[in-house]
């Protein structure tokens, strides 16, 4: 089929590949059918047919897309979880774009679009329908520019629809499109923030043995998800704050000829057993009943109003226990095969151009409610009213109701064919009349005691009949007159204890939902679905719901901080602000910047009250016995990045045991400073530097072995990172030098080779290497043991020779080590206890000039050595000249916060690079 001369080539689109082929069978039955051919996506066909749109030839071409095109995300540098504090993701870029696994439907639509000059999109016609609609957009008018734009606007895939729809096309609404970016957004950002935070303080802080395999699970949050297992778990708490009271009741009854009357007693209980029991033996003692009030009145029971989303799924779960989730599955694909309306709207009334008697009429062959429906187009039966008002109409689509007949398809589920059941029945009973009832009440007497009963008698069903679903029950009453009296049959005191009110029902929680605007009607399932999901609540067959000891906990951690973020009202203003960006009142960047603004305050505050968070899971789980360092990605921010100058530097702790201090932004920024060896544990205080900047920064409480320090220092230390420490920088020296001196002496373990000696640790690797501004404050370090030097000569061999402190001057002492790892060893230290100065005796001697010129060189030239080394912007620069051995052919390590300082990373050797390396490759 090809198009004739100055056919409009029209691309077509909509939102499911069913629809597609369903509009295309519809619109092609008057051209004689339509081919088919396959896209780039092998799920998405491509439909052509012939068609005339307002008197002009059209040649169409019909495709789809699958749901939403488009994914908002956070650009890369933020979408691992460790990349980013969460707070920075309120702000972080976001960006939307066709992920990999649709592009072959976007590679479709651009080719088609190209071919075309209209453009009309068959979206389903909601919000979220036209922000898909949007996306199309974007995606044809890139390839195709001049596009002639136009919305169909349809309920069912029936006939009238589609021709109608197509005869009548509008212009898609921006600001819907606009009110989902912005739920989007919200969405995204509070959801991914709270989610990593609590996710990665939780997740290996307790013995979650919620799934199989608790190292894995997500603790997710969603702005719609949390206030609804809020409801789950207030109801919960209610029922266990319960305390049962007990209580007394006087209960009546009378058996005459005509049947038996129970009568209640006015006031109902009373839980004072005293009370009670005095006013029963007054009526006890004048047990005679005096008719006070005889009331007959007509009661009407009217029938519900048209269906809407919320309403059929309410209805669903309380008849057949389907949860909403299945209820929505299946209303979609009935609604997909052309049975009923379009099944997500919250419209509860008919317009008044519906012609609701056609639909009924179709119904007429059923053989279960046929003859109903015949009864009720009948004039003379009087059956008919129109259908109630509601008072909702989301200007979208109708309420729910049939579009087809039919009596039971072969391919349908039992909950196929309940569900088209409900459907036909509630449109068949909302345009019934009312039933139509006698009510009686008798009020009686007894010394001074006032009871009453009440019967009733059904006048005539009407939407009953078909409604069978509906109950409206009663009791036939004797009959009485105003004066009769009577004794009593029965006049007894009972006793009964007070019950709590039952766990949430779903057709409860969506009324919670619904009422408090959590969600939308097409959205509040695939909340509740969630929690089931995440095991933050449980469903039983009643279908009613508890929560988990992890819901329960979570609730309780955020209700303990005073923030009711598990509560709907921050939801519910959100979801009004939605509806004010879709009716242009409020514009959409004004949502954002006051939502986000208000919920990152909310975010911020949870964060630093997380140890309220942190007891009320220890409430209900144990504390893991992981080691440490797999608990260590509940990351705290120490300072600010000074290197890219847009993320954090965070403490962490490597698997091989190393802490580090280093940037959020790696591998983009790799700024990152290695901690002393020695350390044990390192934890992130709330202690504030008031000397560093850029701040704040963060001191850190350090735990060292006593063993891999020098017994002058506590194993406890309050330090700071930001360079003003003294001693975290002698014991990050301390580790430097003695772990690359010790590998580098064959002296301590004879069986050595040379190379092997030469060859470093993989820990030694990482300590020893330290970035240009790892200490970016100006403080000079306190100790710079570039060059240890002894007084004796080659030649002597004796020891007496005085070592010299580096740093001040002043002779050294003689000590020797206790360490496990260092027994017996000796090494000098400064007698100036302000002093640092620490070497060991065995490096001092292998650092001894060699040769002429040994003789002579002492203390001074040690002092002259040392200072020159140490001056910041000396020949110890960030170039070359600096590195490796100074003109007496000394080994040096850079002392802590010198710039351009560092090592080879394949031998270790400080003297040179990896570059230079002469075991590159080996």
């Amino acid at each position: 089929m090809h198009p004739g001369g100055g056919a409009v080539r029209v691309l077509n689109v909509a939102e499911k590949p069913s629809v597609a082929k369903s509009v295309s069978e519809i619109l092609s039955r008057s051209s004689g059918g339509m081919r088919s051919r396959e896209g780039r996506s092998r799920y998405n066909r491509v439909f052509e047919f012939a068609y005339t749109i307002g008197g002009r030839a059209c040649h169409m071409l019909v495709t789809s897309v699958t749901g939403h095109l488009m994914e908002l995300e956070f650009d890369d540098r933020f979408r691992r979880w460790h990349s980013c504090d969460p707070a920075d993701l309120f702000q972080a870029p976001v960006h939307k774009s066709v992920p990999q696994d649709k592009q072959d439907i976007k590679r479709t639509l651009e080719e088609e679009a190209r071919k075309c000059q209209w453009l009309v999109l068959w979206l389903d016609c909601d919000r979220e329908g036209e922000n898909i609609a949007y996306e199309v957009i974007e995606v044809c008018t890139a390839a195709n520019s001049r596009l002639d734009i136009w919305r169909a606007r349809f309920s069912a895939l029936i006939d009238r629809e589609i021709h109608e729809a197509v005869q009548h096309l509008g212009r898609p609404n921006k600001l819907f499109a606009d009110a989902v970016d912005a739920r989007q957004e919200i969405d995204l950002r509070i959801g991914a923030s709270f989610t990593r935070f609590q996710t990665m303080l939780l997740k290996d802080a307790f013995v979650l043995d919620v799934t199989g395999d608790d190292r894995n699970i997500i603790l997710s949050y969603g702005p719609c998800q949390f206030p609804t297992l809020g409801f789950i778990v207030e109801r919960f708490w209610e029922i266990q704050a319960h305390e049962p009271e007990e209580f007394w009741m006087i209960n009546c009854s009378h058996t005459s000829d005509e049947g038996t009357a129970s009568f209640s007693w006015i006031r109902g209980h009373l839980f004072d057993y005293s009370s009670a029991v005095v006013i029963y033996e007054m009526c006890v003692e004048e047990p005679m009943a005096t008719v006070q009030n005889v009331r007959n009145q007509e009661k009407l029971k009217y029938p519900p109003y048209p269906l809407s989303t919320i309403e059929l799924q309410k209805r669903a779960s309380r008849y057949f226990r389907m949860s909403s989730e299945h209820t929505m599955k299946v209303a979609e694909e009935l609604y997909q095969a052309g049975f009923i309306s379009y099944p997500r709207t919250e419209t509860d009334n008919f317009s008044p151009n519906t012609d609701l008697h056609t639909i009924a009429h179709e119904q007429v062959a059923h053989p279960n409610w046929g003859t109903y429906a015949q009864r009720l187009l009948d004039p003379e039966a009087r059956l008919w009213r129109n259908p109630s008002n509601g008072g909702h109409d989301d200007k979208a689509h109708p309420p729910i109701h049939p579009t087809k007949f039919s009596a039971g398809e072969s391919n349908w589920s039992d909950n196929h064919k309940k569900l088209y059941e409900l459907v036909v029945r509630h449109f068949l009973a909302c345009c019934s009349q009312p039933a139509v009832g006698a009510e009686t009440t008798v009020e009686i007497d007894i010394a001074g005691e006032q009871f009453n009963a009440s019967g009733r008698v059904i006048l005539a069903k009407n939407y009953l009949d078909i409604y069978r679903f509906d109950s409206w029950g009663g009791a036939l009453l004797p009959t009485y007159t105003i004066g009769q009296q009577f004794v009593p049959t029965t006049l007894t005191l009972d006793s009964g204890v007070t019950r709590p009110p039952p766990l949430l029902a779903e057709a409860d929680l969506l009324s919670c939902m619904d009422k408090a605007g959590i969600g939308t009607d097409a959205t509040m399932h695939d909340h509740i679905k969630k929690l089931l999901d995440r095991s933050y609540a449980t469903k039983d067959a009643n279908t009613r719901f508890s929560p988990t000891n992890l819901g329960e906990a979570l609730v309780m951690g955020y209700d303990e901080m005073g923030y009711e973020l598990w509560k709907p009202y921050l939801r519910s203003m959100m979801e009004a602000d939605m509806k004010s960006v879709s009716m242009g009142t409020k514009r959409k960047s004004e949502v954002l910047e006051n939502c986000l603004q208000q919920m990152k305050a909310c975010f911020l505050d949870a964060k630093a009250n997380k140890v309220k968070l942190l007891d009320a899971m220890g409430t209900f789980f144990a504390r893991s016995s992981r080691p440490i360092n797999e608990i260590q990605n509940s990351i705290e921010a120490v300072r600010p990045c000074s290197a890219c100058n847009e993320s954090e530097m965070v403490l962490k702790r490597r698997p091989t045991g190393e802490f580090m201090v280093g940037c959020r932004g790696f591998p983009q920024c790799r700024n990152v400073v290695w901690l002393p060896g020695s350390l044990s544990e390192a934890t992130v205080t709330n202690q504030v530097c008031p000397t560093c900047t850029p701040g704040p920064v963060y001191k850190i409480q350090f735990k060292f072995r006593r063993r891999d320090i020098p017994p002058n220092f506590d194993v406890d230390h309050l330090g700071c990172i930001g360079g003003c420490d003294d001693i975290l920088k002698e014991l990050t020296e301390i580790s430097r030098f003695g772990s690359h001196n010790q590998n580098a002496t064959p002296a301590r373990n004879q069986n050595q080779t040379p190379s092997s000696a030469r060859q470093p640790s993989r820990q030694d690797l990482h300590t020893g290497f330290r970035p240009a501004g790892e200490f970016t404050n100006g403080h000079s370090p306190a100790v710079n043991p570039h060059v240890f030097r002894s007084t004796h000569t080659q030649s002597s061999g004796d020891a007496s020779d005085q070592v010299c402190c580096t740093s001040c001057g002043e002779p050294c002492i003689l000590r020797t080590a206790n360490t496990e790892a260092n027994r017996g060893r000796k090494f000098y230290k400064c007698q100036n206890p302000a002093c640092g100065f620490f070497a060991w005796e065995d490096e001092v001697e292998n650092s001894a000039p060699r040769g002429r010129g040994g003789r002579g060189r002492g203390r001074s030239s040690s002092r002259q050595a040392s200072a020159s080394a140490g001056r910041r912007g000396g020949s110890q620069g960030r170039g070359r000249r600096g590195r490796g051995r100074n003109a007496d052919g000394m080994m040096f390590v850079a002392a802590t916060g010198e710039p351009g300082q560092g090592s080879c990373f394949v031998c270790g050797d400080p003297t040179h690079f990896a570059n230079a390396c002469p075991n590159r490759g080996r």
